[in-house]
């Protein structure tokens, strides 16, 4: 099948300004594709072109097949958009809004469907401004999907959320996904990231700097673990075995971490030569770099381009 959204070389000034400098990428129909970056890498403006929003300077966009610079009414009521802040009719019902919404399209989902999916049944007969913060959220989303878009644009759409509710919008993400929708998500949170998208792009400074899956991104897959431990008093890190030793990226007040490029062998070495000596390690653990751990990485200084 052909891509959702196919992105290829483009360019976004703003005077003197370089916002969005060559970025290419492409979206898999079904997909829930996720755009990382700092506040003023370009991401902002690289979604606003891709919704219609902004034109650009240079470069190829198509979404659904449409170039959005050039496409009309019946594109429009494919594609959903939820911003990161909306303003509504505060004396409106919940139910009365999304119904409103609905009668901007031509085949819209089913308002009280809509709303149970967002999580507001119970809410449904409120008043917009008697919402909290949360719930407004959950609004906007019911206003996004209630067009049944073939892709939607979710702008950092759990900002203010606690944490049930951020994990009650990920269910509703996941379900769109399960009917076959395409969902590109903005955010700040790499948990969402991590466990919502299935492939991730990361812009910094205008130009794409990596992209692939959580698991890969970055080279994520390749990068040394770190295990850490405590040790009893009187034993040190130079009591370690040499294979150890050798990996011993600081060891502090008995605190000992180790960058490991085979965690489970080191680790097993590790158990061997404490149970041989009688000694605990109770506070063990390891871990790989996490995708906040290379995401800042990534976006700390963008390598540039040959002959810049």
């Amino acid at each position: 099948m052909p891509a959702a959204v196919a992105v290829t070389d483009l360019r976004k000034s703003y005077g003197q300004l370089e916002a969005v400098r060559g970025v290419t990428f492409e979206i898999e129909q079904g997909e829930v594709f996720g755009l990382l970056g700092p506040n003023g890498a370009g991401k902002t403006t690289t979604v606003e072109v891709l919704e219609g929003y902004r034109t650009r300077d240079g470069g190829s966009v198509s979404v659904l097949g449409v170039d959005p610079q050039e496409a009309g009414s019946a594109w429009r009521e494919r594609i959903g958009i939820v911003l990161q802040s909306s303003a509504m009719y505060p004396n409106l019902t919940v139910a009365e809004h999304v119904a409103l919404f609905a009668g901007y399209f031509s085949k819209p989902r089913d308002v009280g469907e809509v709303v149970e999916l967002v999580g507001l049944d119970e809410k449904r007969n409120a008043r917009v401004k008697t919402l909290s913060g949360g719930q407004a959220r959950r609004l906007d989303l019911a206003l996004g999907l209630i067009g049944d878009p073939e892709i939607l644009f979710l702008d950092e759409p759990t900002t203010g959320f606690d944490p049930s509710a951020r994990r009650a919008a990920w269910s509703v993400v996941a379900g769109l996904k399960a009917l076959g929708k395409t969902v590109f998500l903005t955010t700040h949170y790499m948990d969402e990231a991590e466990n919502l998208a299935d492939r991730i792009a990361v812009i910094a400074a205008g130009r794409i700097v990596a992209e692939g899956t959580p698991e890969t991104l970055g080279g994520r897959e390749n990068m040394p673990a770190t295990i850490r431990f405590g040790l009893p008093h009187g034993v040190g890190a130079v009591d370690l075995p040499g294979d150890l030793r050798a990996l011993a990226a600081s060891a502090t007040d008995g605190r000992v971490v180790l960058e490991s490029s085979r965690p489970l062998a080191d680790v097993k070495a590790l158990a061997e030569w404490a149970l041989e000596r009688g000694l605990d390690l109770p506070d063990l653990d390891v871990r790989r770099p996490s995708l906040e751990d290379v995401y800042l990485r990534l976006t700390a200084s963008p390598k540039p381009d040959a002959g810049e």
